[in-house]
């Protein structure tokens, strides 16, 4: 087919609405993005239902039987073991996008491959370092073991970030191609400041300083202790998971908004005067990026997805270790030089501006197509 013909692509996630997440967020702005640009995305996932995408595209969803994990009983995932070539032959794929793939993502990959249909994978989830941080069964060798199985069925692994790249290079796993994600700069934007906002959030005035993520242990939001309780320092917190009501307890001056989304959430990120993540694990951090897309400075964990993101003294701060007294200290010293941290903050958009969602899905689009179309040998 020519590469201006509309690609069938299934779209298969681990996860999916109404679950809230990284893998989520960028499975709708994939699926819509493909829609705009005229080709015809469907959704295979353990829940869902068929939807009206962002454009006013209709986008069907093909659920398959489900389970719960008992920490995490919010978050239907597939069930092992499933076969999905029936499914696939049914939707006739160009080409199978496995979004952060898994259990499902193998079955597709194979299904795929029995169907000589080309498949790629998105890496986004560090599934190594989960297995150490939740202490499971063979830790990371046997998760880096499984990965290599399931990215090496797939015909390209697309890779977030450039320590996300050299990582699975490192671990015999390719081809792998750089595949960012994008943001909207219109939802993350220095103007949605809200001085009333702020008041609120800190009514005794003060630094406020902010975090969005998931609040689970791989996030590490317990680090953030010391610097709840620093005087002049307001910690905001923004997010929900099963970690939440010990965080609570650890951080009793911390205000935890809980989920947000849409027009609530951009205000309240571009109402920070910072931005803290101290996740170690992040393959990417898209909440790191819309900080920086809405005019706030970032202190991330120095190491992974982050480093692509944050220029130390630049947009941002880069903290080496795991002493969370460490990072206080390093809020403490900005809370005491306004002047660095305003420039920070005016460098912060423009580093992540050219990152729209528009350009990153058309960097997609032309990974599929090479895919769809390979050039003769």
């Amino acid at each position: 087919m020519p590469p201006d013909v509309g690609m069938r692509v299934t779209v298969v996630a681990e996860t999916f609405l109404p679950a809230v997440n990284g893998v989520v967020n960028s499975v709708l702005r994939v699926v819509d993005h493909l829609a705009v640009r005229g080709h015809d995305p469907v959704v295979v996932a353990p829940s869902g239902s068929s939807y009206e995408s962002r454009c006013g595209a209709r986008v069907e969803v093909v659920t398959v039987p489900a389970m719960r994990l008992p920490r995490y009983r919010q978050l239907p995932l597939a069930r092992p073991a499933g076969d999905l070539t029936a499914v696939l032959r049914l939707l006739r794929p160009d080409v199978v996008h496995l979004a952060s793939p898994a259990v499902l993502g193998l079955a597709a990959a194979r299904a795929a491959r029995a169907l000589g249909a080309p498949s790629v994978a998105v890496f986004q989830t560090d599934l190594a370092a989960y297995a150490q941080r939740y202490r499971l069964p063979g830790g990371p060798a046997a998760a880096w073991r499984y990965l290599r199985t399931v990215h090496g069925t797939a015909d390209l692994t697309l890779a977030p970030s450039s320590a996300a790249a050299t990582q699975l290079t490192r671990q015999g796993i390719g081809p792998v191609a750089l595949w960012p994600r994008g943001v909207d700069l219109d939802q993350f934007s220095p103007g949605h400041r809200d001085p009333a906002l702020r008041a609120a959030l800190a009514p005794r005035g003060g630094l406020v300083v902010g975090v969005v993520a998931r609040l689970a242990v791989e996030k590490r939001l317990e680090l953030l202790a010391p610097l709840s309780v620093l005087p002049g320092v307001q910690l905001v917190v923004v997010g929900d998971g099963p970690q939440r009501r010990a965080l609570e307890r650890a951080m009793p001056r911390a205000r935890f908004l809980g989920q947000l989304g849409g027009a609530e959430l951009g205000a309240v990120v571009a109402s920070l005067d910072l931005f803290v993540h101290p996740g170690a694990d992040e393959t990417f951090c898209q909440a790191v990026q819309e900080a920086l897309a809405a005019g706030v400075p970032a202190v991330v964990a120095a190491s992974g997805g982050p480093l692509d993101l944050v220029r130390h003294r630049e947009n941002g701060w880069l903290w080496a270790g795991d002493d969370p007294h460490v990072l206080a200290a390093m809020v403490a010293g900005l809370r005491e030089d306004p002047t660095a941290l305003a420039a920070a903050a005016a460098r912060a958009r423009p580093s992540v501006d050219g990152r729209t969602w528009g350009r990153v899905g058309d960097e997609l689009i032309e990974h599929l197509q090479r895919l769809r179309s390979p050039v003769p040998a």
